[in-house]
């Protein structure tokens, strides 16, 4: 792991708290040379003092050229983990669907778009995507993010598939609960799927440590998740008549 990370720039969006701040705190203390980025300039500027990184605050979109300035001109590994957790269903308002679309997605495109040419050109790079168990799955109560969710895969996917012959590395994380602000707002469909198996951020830390050195695309902090997959690509309509008996839960103690 120290050859892989030791020195290394490293980019994590969203990360003045819950995941990025557990991804931040993990690569540097691996010997990474890290920016912090988030929205809040003070949660990013706590967070990079505290490992000793570089605060770049602002829109996780738009931040890769300043980022890239402050690591000395090269990133060598870019974590897209800032993320938008929009609940609501079809009758969500139209922008609610497009920030959901917009940070969940277009913001990991717009990244890989600033990376790929260097990452490319030199054979290496490693794109990291913060997804959720929701984008294999999916997420009672909110269709905005799970919609996204599956966005964010299958782009991180088809990174992966596109580009892995010519040395880009790329892993897509998928957890569950996960102990964050983040759960603390989804509610009470949260208390119900979520929280009865959450795990702490830098359990989701390790897992993609453990899953970087062991070259895997899928990182998965909860390993039932597999098994949920598995599920529902084989018998979908017993998988959703499952998560259908969740739902009418949910719904009956609201």
């Amino acid at each position: 792991m120290v050859g892989v990370v030791q020195g290394a720039g490293v980019v994590v969006t969203g990360a003045g708290g819950g995941i990025g701040a557990a991804l931040a705190r993990r690569f540097a203390a691996e010997g990474a040379r890290v920016v912090v980025n988030d929205l809040d300039a003070d949660k990013a500027g706590a967070i990079a003092e505290e490992i000793g990184g570089i605060a770049v605050p602002g829109d996780a979109s738009a931040i890769v050229a300043e980022a890239r300035a402050a690591l000395g001109g090269t990133v060598d590994v870019y974590c897209a983990n800032a993320g938008l957790a929009s609940g609501g269903s079809e009758a969500a308002e139209e922008d609610v669907w497009a920030l959901a679309w917009d940070v969940n997605v277009m913001a990991h495109v717009r990244a890989a778009h600033e990376l790929l040419p260097e990452w490319l050109e030199r054979g290496s790079g490693r794109f990291v995507s913060t997804v959720s168990a929701a984008g294999l799955l999916t997420m009672i109560g909110a269709a905005p993010y799970s919609v996204t969710k599956h966005g964010a895969y299958a782009f991180a996917e088809w990174l992966s598939l596109t580009y892995r012959h010519r040395g880009l590395k790329v892993h897509a994380i998928c957890p569950q609960g996960v102990r964050t602000d983040m759960l603390a707002g989804t509610g009470s469909a949260g208390d119900l799927v979520l929280a009865p198996t959450a795990i702490e951020p830098e359990a989701v830390a390790q897992a993609l440590f453990k899953g970087i050195e062991e070259d895997r695309f899928l990182i998965l902090p909860h390993p039932e998740v597999a098994d949920y997959y598995r599920a529902r690509a084989a018998d979908p309509d017993h998988w959703l008549t499952n998560m259908n008996h969740i739902q009418q839960k949910w719904e009956a103690t609201g």
